[in-house]
């Protein structure tokens, strides 16, 4: 008879402890459940499986933002927003956010403000990546442009001066950035991985009013998604920048919607930017590295550079655990067939 206090396939849980297949390191009570469809390498699809011990198969949790408000400032349901669904403790070992908080650049508190936004599309034409809504962070007004609240210019100020993160804003060698951030805010959240994740990934998308005319200045509004422990390949911890090391800003690879670029104009109707004289980038995915049942935090932040003016937004959306085997590499790309 088989010790229920035995942990045969080491993954840190016993048959005691609620391990359905002690056989097995990927599946326990602290694991996500996976939904495979695609075939394995020996070209068959495996056949279903309970990885998260809970008694049913492929119970791929649903979403967990529907009927949230636009101007809703609890940092739980800025997760909600991007898809961070399950809640952990400190006394379990089940994965899921184990804190959230509105901060600003250096980790500080961040005041209720119309910087935050939970949008349920950015305009007709810009649409939510998993779930009813996304998380928008702005330098200005996180509002569409018929709302009260919204910035009727380029320029509005919600917190003033800043402290950024050591190291930050990321350096540019072709366009130094200004030592100085302006009403800088961010999303931080305290995560604990599923034990059978090897990584993690997120969509994020930028807009500013800095294009055309402020191009590769010191000035220039920079995104930054902070992970802490920082993982191999990253830049102070940030693990979003293009393939030269650029961070995300108006200097970005990826800043191809505008009038005369390669994605045109239409993803910037009715966001407030102007689809003749602004610009952004198309939807990106970042990809990082992560130990299962590791706990990682992770600040998602927007900045001013050197200036409070020519704001900028980032949407955030369609955060994934990865627990389909295989090595994860820190990566920065398109992301492919968005919604």
């Amino acid at each position: 008879v088989a010790d229920p206090n035995a942990d045969a396939d080491g993954d840190g849980f016993t048959s005691a402890g609620g391990d359905c297949n002690d056989a097995d390191a990927n599946v326990n009570p602290g694991a996500i459940e996976v939904e495979v469809t695609e075939p394995d390498a020996s070209g068959q699809v495996p056949a279903p499986a309970d990885e998260d011990c809970d008694g049913a198969i492929d119970n791929v949790a649903p979403p967990c933002d529907e009927g949230l408000s636009l101007e809703d400032f609890d940092p739980a349901n800025g997760a909600r927003a991007i898809d961070l669904c399950a809640v952990a403790s400190r006394e379990e070992r089940r994965w899921g956010v184990l804190s959230a908080r509105y901060v600003r650049g250096d980790g500080s508190p961040a005041e209720r403000s119309p910087a935050v936004g939970l949008f349920d599309g950015f305009g007709p034409n810009v649409h939510v990546q998993g779930g009813a809504r996304l998380l928008a962070l702005s330098t200005g007004s996180a509002r569409p442009p018929d709302h009260l609240d919204a910035c009727w210019s380029e320029s509005c100020s919600n917190y003033g001066p800043g402290a950024a993160p050591p190291g930050f804003p990321q350096d540019n060698p072709d366009c130094p950035p200004s030592d100085f951030i302006n009403d800088d805010i961010g999303l931080e959240v305290v995560l604990r991985a599923p034990s059978n994740a090897t990584g993690y990934e997120f969509l994020f998308k930028f807009y500013t009013y800095e294009y055309p005319e402020w191009v590769c200045q010191d000035f220039n509004d920079q995104f930054v998604a902070l992970a802490t422990p920082a993982p191999p390949g990253s830049y102070n911890g940030n693990l979003s920048f293009d393939a030269e090391g650029r961070p995300v800003s108006v200097n970005i690879a990826f800043f191809d919607v505008c009038d005369g670029c390669p994605l045109g104009s239409s993803e910037l109707v009715g966001t407030g930017f102007s689809p003749r004289h602004d610009g952004g980038t198309r939807w990106l995915k970042t990809r990082a590295p992560v130990r299962g049942g590791e706990e990682i935090t992770l600040r998602f932040i927007l900045f001013d550079t050197g200036d409070d003016r020519f704001d900028s937004t980032a949407l955030i959306d369609g955060f994934r655990w990865i627990a389909t085997g295989g090595t994860v590499s820190l990566e920065t790309a398109p992301a492919v067939d968005p919604r």
